[in-house]
């Protein structure tokens, strides 16, 4: 049974009153009321297409490699560790606002020289002997009274530090999902250009030894000849650009995929469609989908910690009080005496430190958690200007590459009907076959430069989707 409840009650309510330095006030989100780029796009999208937002490509080893690049990536893998180093901040502020405790003890065994002032004294005393033992066993007990919050602000810090962390490993998941797709795409088109490019030298170099039978015949000019060999000449040289192309996007998505490159070149060398765009539109306000992107969550809550460090700061102003306790035992005559009534031994202290004098370098320190917290403010608006510069520019390259694509689908549709006609016409023997070669040629240019945008435009749609937060849920718990 407590002795003085009324001191455990008035410790209880100065732990309990308000921490000195200013509440965190939530910075006003200035979002736009919405995207432009909304106003081109039709379709929604629900919560769980944002979140796994690589399965609307609907390509199965594209949702295959995020998955692994997801579990193995060693840049997420160190934004977890991260996390862990974030976590034991927290575990360390908790700790100063408990009491604590430790055991010492020591067994010891002197001589006593007899040459010194305090030996000769002694060794005049009846019964002295020189050797002699010493024995302690001693519970040591601290708590500094958190009375004006100092210790509440360092780890309301901490633990918006932790938090911002927990973001990180967010963000560093919806960058390395958004990369991998990238990369995945880029191998997908590089492997059908290159399709594309050899199929172009077969017919061009089937078109150089038309001319230059015609030439051999004097129905063809030697210009004719030399321009056709420089078509398949310049034709060719675009070929090992893109192989080039092809084995750098292998390497790096091996990479990413948290494995030495060459690993997955076997199954990726199956050549495979480009992933199809699919429709996007915004959900929601832009305020709410500026919300959950992880880069936003980061500076608020440098901000937050910031803000509780004036606190902190603020809190050396006043005085720091502590309870301090010993309950042990003593004995320099045998250790069995040890835990006996007449060994035994305590203290109780209240400490006070406070830095009365010191406050010049409190103010200082004050003056400085301001300018950083100013600094985190900016930062944060900041932040927010770009997201939203984020989302409007991927909303508009993806509507103007969806443009694009239009036009050259348009476009490769008319050549190859086009082409039809003139291998008709070649079949009635009212054409030659070099105009169906060229007709060929400029199918498969046209081609060539739509599947680039058909590239472009999936790799849009991935930008769409990281600037708006996607890949990761928004519930704070899990922070």
């Amino acid at each position: 049974m407590l002795k003085y409840p009324f001191v455990v009650f008035a410790v209880s309510s100065l732990l309990a009153s308000c921490a000195v330095g200013p509440d965190y006030p939530p910075p006003e989100l200035t979002a736009p009321d919405h995207f432009y780029g909304q106003d081109s796009t039709s379709k929604n999208i629900n919560q769980t297409d944002i979140i796994e937002w690589w399965k609307r490509f609907d390509d199965e080893l594209l949702t295959q490699y995020i998955a692994i690049a997801l579990n193995q990536n060693l840049d997420i893998a160190q934004a977890t560790a991260r996390v862990a180093q974030a976590q034991a901040g927290i575990g360390a502020t908790n700790a100063a606002l408990l009491p604590s405790a430790s055991i010492s003890g020591q067994a010891a065994r002197a001589y006593q020289s007899v040459e010194t002032p305090i030996g000769q004294i002694l060794n005049s005393s009846p019964g002295f002997e020189r050797p002699g033992n010493n024995y302690e066993v001693n519970l040591n007990v601290g708590w500094e009274l958190d009375l004006f919050g100092g210790l509440r602000r360092e780890r309301e810090a901490a633990l918006a530090e932790y938090q911002a962390s927990s973001a990180g490993v967010a963000a560093a998941r919806l960058a390395i999902a958004a990369q991998t797709a990238n990369l995945y795409i880029n191998v997908r088109g590089l492997q059908t250009r290159l399709n594309i490019a050899r199929k172009q030298v077969a017919i061009q170099q089937e078109k150089l030894s038309l001319i230059e039978l015609l030439y051999s015949k004097g129905l063809a000019a030697e210009q004719q000849v030399d321009q056709a060999r420089a078509f398949v000449a310049q034709t060719q040289a675009v070929i090992p650009d893109l192989e080039a192309g092809l084995e750098i996007s292998m390497n790096s998505l091996d990479v990413i995929l948290g494995v030495a490159p060459g690993t997955h070149r076997n199954e990726l060398k199956l050549s495979a469609q480009i992933p199809a765009t699919p429709d996007i539109t915004s959900m929601g306000t832009p305020a709410e989908l500026l919300l959950r992107r992880p880069d936003l969550i980061i500076a608020e809550n440098r901000l937050i910690a910031a803000n509780a460090m004036i606190g902190a700061s603020i809190a050396e102003y006043y005085p720091k009080f502590s309870l301090n306790g010993l309950l042990g035992s003593a004995t320099s005559i045998s250790g069995d005496n040890l835990f006996s009534s007449n060994a035994n031994q305590a203290a109780g202290i209240l400490g006070l430190r406070w830095r009365l004098f010191d406050f010049a370098r409190i103010d200082a320190q004050i003056e400085q958690a301001k300018g950083h917290q100013a600094e985190m403010l900016s930062a944060y608006r900041l932040a927010v200007l770009k997201a939203t510069e984020d989302v409007e520019n991927a909303f508009t390259i993806l509507v103007k590459r969806e443009q694009q694509k239009t036009a050259l689908t348009e476009g490769v549709e008319a050549l190859s009907n086009a082409r039809d006609a003139t291998f008709t016409a070649y079949e009635k023997g009212t054409v030659s076959m070099l105009n169906v070669l060229e007709n060929d040629d400029r199918l498969l240019q046209m081609s060539d430069r739509q599947t680039l945008i058909k590239t472009e435009s999936a790799k849009a749609a991935v930008a769409v989707f990281k600037a708006l937060g996607g890949g990761w849920q928004t519930d704070t718990e899990q922070l």
